[in-house]
């Protein structure tokens, strides 16, 4: 299998802070490629995001071109993550990735895991 650009109606798209968070950091990992959104089991309402550098796109990644960052998704999370808006928000002396998914039903208390019913 190989890697393929995902062109149907899935979408992951990413705000003007998440972009210029994501462009920062890549500068400063020169083997990066760019960000993988990825899914895993845990946290007490089922799912949790994690993001991580790509140095090397997997086989069975979709890869979604947004401003000159390039996302990749396991195909397999792509349900969990379509219509998801990526943001990079401060508060305080805390900066982190904040995700909007019309696909979460229920989130935790403290927003770090979610639900898909």
């Amino acid at each position: 299998m190989t890697t393929e650009e995902f062109t149907s109606a899935t979408t992951v798209t990413m705000t003007q802070n998440a972009l210029r968070h994501v462009r920062k950091q890549v500068d400063q990992h020169p083997a990066a490629i760019g960000i993988r959104l990825a899914i895993r089991k845990s946290g007490c309402s089922g799912f949790k995001y994690e993001t991580q550098w790509v140095e090397e796109p997997s086989g069975d990644d979709q890869i979604f071109h947004i401003d000159g960052v390039d996302v990749y998704v396991h195909h397999e999370h792509l349900v969990l993550v379509n219509g998801i808006e990526i943001d990079f928000v401060t508060e305080g002396v805390n900066s982190v990735f904040q995700f909007r998914n019309p696909n979460a039903t229920a989130e935790c208390g403290c927003g770090e895991s979610f639900t898909v019913t």
